[in-house]
């Protein structure tokens, strides 16, 4: 029976047999069982060391985060003894010079260590490498700040003319050199304007050449016999009309044969007098104004056959310049047209990923600790154990009110074989810039 069972007895108590019990009895019957022992323990005697327990784990879980955030920044944590001395005092009286002596040597030895922190924190490391341990620039850091990875030379890729992609050699990541194909559109139609626009050219310099040539040998000669072919007609006619003339004096003759021998004589020399024109003109050749027209012609029709041959090779779609496909927007058998394009869709997107900068918005009240091939750090928010080196290559000639910042482009430099691996467009990263100039 346990205590929480056991009633109290008093010195008049009886038992069932109506005995009174003695003291003894009564001290035995206010002892704890060791059941009971055992069953309190197991209620609740663990409770705080489980509580305890649990306290010191988080405790260490909170610190062992701590350090392993600030190391994947590139941090350290600072050196206690460097802040110590800067409130440390000499002491006045001549007895304690060994003190002072001893003070002296632990401010120099902290300012070595804090010294030490700082070059640490300030250190570029290699381009595109792990951290190193060899320090590149120990510059003081003049600012820090977060921004994006843009690529300085970016091309969105548009056909030229309109028709059905007959081929597509487009996928993203892939490396281009300029000059390479990427697209085939539709040739047929192109190809029948440019042997149409030939035609035309030709026909219209074979006009131009006989102008400018003039009339043959063959054709003044023939022009020649023929006048004089009609001066011997006139002659003929003169005779003719003299004689009827002077028969119808004695009416001899009638007064129609007269008219008609007249009217043979006048219309023979105005013919005589046309020819003669003609070879002139002909000996003389063709108007000036002719040729011009002539030769505006072929202009015009040299101009239509360039743009027909100018269609027909845009039919095929080269990369404009060496670089890394970034986006597909179309597929083979599309229909392309460059009016529903307008500059803002393309067919893919090309950017030279060795050519990088971080388009960053610098406050304006930090702007001042910015300046043109400044040093800088940059490290990607996805990689920060990659360190890249940069140069301040423009701060931006316009503000931007809403923000109250100034846009500033940090380069970048990229190894050629790490082009696209880590520092990817539209990527965000963090920008260290250092004080001193460069040298």
């Amino acid at each position: 029976m346990s205590s929480q069972e056991t009633p109290s007895l008093s010195l008049t108590d009886k038992d069932k047999r109506g005995n009174v019990p003695s003291l003894d009895d009564r001290v035995r019957s206010l002892k704890i069982s060791p059941s009971d022992r055992i069953d309190n323990q197991r209620s609740g005697g663990w409770f705080p060391w489980i509580l305890s327990f649990s306290l010191a784990v988080a405790c260490v879980w909170l610190s062992y985060r701590d350090n392993r955030i600030m190391a994947s920044l590139g941090f350290s944590r600072p050196n206690l003894e460097s802040e110590g001395p800067s409130a440390l005092k000499q002491p006045n009286n001549a007895g304690a010079s060994e003190t002072g002596n001893s003070l002296g040597s632990k401010q120099d030895a902290s300012a070595k260590s804090g010294a030490s922190t700082n070059q640490s924190i300030a250190a570029v490391q290699g381009t595109g490498s792990e951290n190193s341990s060899k320090p590149l620039i120990t510059n003081p850091i003049a600012l820090e700040s977060r921004g994006y990875v843009i690529a300085k030379h970016q091309v969105l890729v548009s056909p030229q003319v309109s028709g059905r992609i007959m081929s597509l050699n487009i996928e993203e990541g892939r490396r281009v050199t300029k000059g390479d194909v990427l697209a085939e559109v539709e040739r047929t139609e192109y190809g029948a304007d440019v042997e149409q626009m030939r035609g035309i050219l030709m026909r219209n310099k074979a006009e131009l050449s006989e102008l400018e040539t003039g009339a043959r040998p063959q054709e003044i000669a023939g022009a020649t016999a023929d006048l004089q072919e009609q001066e011997e007609i006139v002659s003929q006619l003169e005779s003719q009309y003299q004689r009827l003339k002077e028969a119808l004096k004695s009416n001899s003759v009638s007064l129609t044969e007269f008219e008609q021998s007249q009217s043979s004589l006048y219309s023979t020399r105005k013919r005589i007098d046309k020819l003669r024109q003609s070879l002139d003109m002909m000996k003389e050749g063709p108007r000036k104004e002719r040729i011009a027209m002539a030769r505006a012609a072929v202009i015009q029709s040299e101009a239509n056959w360039t743009k027909s041959q100018w269609r027909l090779e845009n039919c095929t779609l080269r990369a404009p310049i060496s670089g890394t496909i970034l986006k597909k927007n179309a597929e083979e058998g599309n229909l392309v047209n460059p009016v529903a394009f307008s500059g803002s869709t393309s067919v893919c997107d090309i950017a030279d990923l060795s050519d990088l900068e971080i388009d960053l918005n610098i406050q304006e009240r930090d702007v001042s600790k910015v300046f043109v091939n400044q040093q800088c750090e940059v490290r990607s928010e996805a990689y920060p154990k990659r360190v890249y080196k940069g140069t301040v290559s423009r701060l931006m000639p316009i503000a931007d009110r809403a923000k109250g910042a100034v846009p500033v482009r940090v380069a970048v430099q990229v190894p050629e074989e790490e082009q696209g691996a880590y520092l990817k467009p539209e990527m965000s990263a963090i920008v260290v810039f250092f004080s001193a100039p460069a040298p």
